[in-house]
């Protein structure tokens, strides 16, 4: 592999400092593979989506987009045991409206040419749903879990974290992500159309591309904007985070004020209920 730039991820108090490196995994003299860059993010302990990680990135985006030739990205994790385990969520409650706009949703739209995730570990909660902003999934076949958790420590998905997996995956798969909060396998994964094929590599990911005749497929200009009309939903829920918002908070109200009136309603059966039984 030849390396074609380096950027280190600037240490936290929640993470050790890491590094997003972009590698050729094949060699530059074979044409129709030129333009593949592997970009590998290693943040210890687990790849947590921080403001750093997600600055590192974006910016690793920017050089692939404007510095170098159009082709297909790869991501991948330079930590074995996962790919990443989602939102680091004591950042998150600190901020949560300058870490959803400013970092997170910036992240998940920010895509132009065709990109694979390469799920070589865990993928949990916002660590899946970035891997689903990707084009496509390969997803280790022996090693990790693709979970969404959110529903076993207490958190509602947000309303672009629903879309991206609305659009691109069937009902009864998304059903057992969410509301089971089931752990997929790799075979089991593929078989539910989570991800799109099964592997422990880069040659895979490779073999994959070019079965797929992908490394030419952004030369055009127009891949971003095919996929900005077919994710029309899920991008304009991304960039109107105060339109969703005011959105819940009118579910919230009418959920209380039917609360209230259910209440209403059991109060009185009791009361019936007593007044019977004398």
């Amino acid at each position: 592999m030849e390396t074609v730039f380096t950027i280190p991820i600037p240490s936290s108090t929640f993470t050790s400092e890491g590094t997003f490196i972009c590698t050729t995994p094949v060699s530059t003299t074979e044409e129709e593979d030129s333009n593949t860059y592997l970009l590998t993010f290693t943040s210890p302990p687990d790849n947590r989506l921080t403001p750093s990680f997600i600055d590192t990135f974006l910016l690793a985006l920017d050089i692939i987009e404007h510095r170098l030739s159009r082709g297909v990205v790869i991501t991948t994790s330079g930590i074995t045991k996962f790919y990443s385990n989602g939102v680091d969520l004591e950042i998150a409650q600190q901020n949560p409206h300058e870490y959803l706009e400013r970092y997170l949703w910036r992240l998940f739209r920010r895509y132009p040419m065709p990109t694979l995730a390469l799920i070589n570990g865990h993928a949990f909660a916002g660590g899946l749903v970035l891997a689903m902003f990707h084009d496509y999934r390969i997803q280790n076949p022996t090693r990790g879990f693709l979970c969404m958790n959110e529903l076993e420590f207490g958190m509602a998905l947000l309303p672009p974290m629903v879309s991206v997996f609305r659009e691109k995956i069937s009902p009864q798969a998304f059903r057992s992500l969410a509301l089971e909060a089931k752990r997929f396998a790799g075979q089991e994964a593929l078989e539910a159309g989570i991800v799109d094929a099964v592997g422990s590599g880069v040659d895979e990911a490779i073999g994959f591309i070019r079965e797929r005749d992908l490394c030419g497929k952004a030369s055009t200009g127009v891949y971003g904007d095919m996929k900005e009309e077919m994710y029309r939903e899920t991008l304009g829920l991304l960039d109107d985070h105060e339109g969703s918002n005011a959105w819940r908070e009118g579910i919230e109200e009418r959920k209380n004020a039917m609360r209230e009136e259910a209440e209403e309603r059991v109060m009185k059966w009791e009361r019936e209920r007593g007044k019977a039984k004398l």
